[in-house]
């Protein structure tokens, strides 16, 4: 009797699924950033302007946001999994805690920028003048 073939694979065995998945978050997040830098000015006494201005960059910005969060979250499980045995317990455990952190980090950016951009749609006027505009 022959043994009934599985339904899945038990491991990821492709090294090319970790590239693809690394390039496409690098791409993803260097081009956020790089919309966020071009909409955001540097100088810090303008009042709101690049609201007005780079609204539609900031949005295309933050909508990119989660999609190189799942590219990256892809590249360290395709990683590790290429690793397996090999890999030390506690390189593993700093490994998938400090990509766990810089993720979690990344997002809640990304929600600062998008409240700061729902609370000028609902009041323009009201967050120029908020200490939370401020900080």
């Amino acid at each position: 009797m022959s043994r009934p073939e599985p339904l899945t694979r038990g491991r990821l065995r492709t090294p090319r699924a970790a590239a693809v998945a690394g390039i496409l978050f690098s791409g993803l997040l260097a081009l956020a950033f790089v919309l966020f830098l071009s909409a955001v000015p540097r100088d810090s006494l303008e009042h709101g302007v690049w609201l007005i201005t780079g609204l539609d960059r900031i949005v295309l910005a933050i909508n990119l946001i989660p999609f190189a969060g799942v590219a990256f979250l892809w590249f360290i499980g395709v990683v590790r999994d290429r690793l397996a045995e090999a890999e030390d317990r506690l390189f593993a455990t700093v490994f998938l805690g400090s990509g766990l952190l810089f993720l979690a980090m990344m997002f809640v950016a990304t929600a600062v920028f998008g409240a700061i951009v729902l609370v000028h749609a609902a009041h323009p006027e009201a967050l120029r003048d908020s200490s939370a505009y401020a900080l």
